[in-house]
């Protein structure tokens, strides 16, 4: 027991350990929160697409020595609005324009960044994260961007809700879908702005899919599946870090493998939806 209390305890007495803690059971719950409407609606190549998109606004506010957080948010709120604006001329589709606006972004960024000598050694966190690099003030904004996006979802959980589910219904009840949508793909360029001070621009997509994908395999009900995709996501955090703490692995990288990895048992192993379970319900069926 001694032994126990000591390796879990060992790691706390660094205060840059209990910030990565603080930070990824935050970014775990958010994720895990808004991943389930992600999921949900189809929405995982946003993700994907705003993490990359964020790009040119961190350069750029890094070029000027303004705030880095501060130039994500702002790009990510951009990247959203345009993409809302090109899928809604009818003209173009929006997987369309989800990867027209994130390659031409990224782009951006990637060009922008070449002028500068020395970037990938100043930048490079922000495509790989630096969760075990995370500051006080960098704790501050994850946990006001997780109070908003929490609060927000919670105060459109019913719209949300009925347009994941069945759209027909929602707009035959009078919701307007564009600014609802809009505001979700808003509230995710938020999250993944968080996501990318502690797994990077090349991680976060992956904490927004796999909590909740993990998630809907265990439950079918939308409350008890955004509270086990915020525990998994949580979970997948913590774990992680101990993992990197110990066995002196890049800390984004392990946890998101330890969301991976989860994903992977309960995929094989949900009591309904499991490999193993349907492979045994077959077996049963064909006798």
């Amino acid at each position: 027991m001694g032994n126990t209390l000591d390796w879990l305890l060992d790691p706390l007495r660094y205060d840059f350990f209990v910030r990565a803690l603080v930070v990824g059971m935050l970014l775990g719950v958010t994720c895990g929160a808004i991943g389930c409407f992600v999921v949900l609606r189809g929405m995982a190549f946003i993700g994907d697409a705003l993490a990359h998109a964020i790009l040119p606004g961190v350069v750029i506010a890094y070029l000027l020595g303004l705030s880095v957080v501060g130039g994500a948010v702002i790009a990510g709120v951009l990247t959203a609005l345009l993409i809302s604006a090109i899928s809604r001329t009818e003209q173009v589709r929006e997987d369309a324009a989800i990867g027209i606006v994130f390659t031409g972004a990224f782009s951006l960024g990637i060009v922008l960044i070449s002028r500068k000598q020395g970037y990938m050694r100043d930048l490079s966190h922000f495509l790989f994260g630096n969760i075990l690099g995370i500051a006080p003030g960098d704790l501050l904004v994850t946990a006001g961007i997780a109070l908003v996006v929490l609060a927000c979802l919670t105060l459109w959980y019913r719209e949300l809700l009925v347009s994941s589910f069945d759209p027909s219904h929602a707009r035959a009840i009078g919701l307007r879908l564009g600014p609802l949508h809009l505001g979700l793909t808003t509230l995710l360029a938020l999250t993944v702005v968080s996501g990318i001070q502690a797994v990077g621009v090349v991680l976060v997509a992956a904490l927004l899919v796999t909590p909740a994908a993990t998630a809907r395999l265990l439950t079918e009900r939308l409350p008890v599946m955004i509270g086990l995709a915020a525990a998994l996501g949580s979970g997948a955090a913590v774990i992680g870090l101990y993992a990197s703490y110990y066995i002196a692995i890049a800390s984004g990288g392990a946890v998101v493998l330890t969301s991976t990895l989860l994903f992977g048992l309960v995929l094989l192993l949900a009591p309904q939806r499991g490999v193993v379970a349907r492979w045994r319900a077959t077996r049963l069926y064909n006798r």
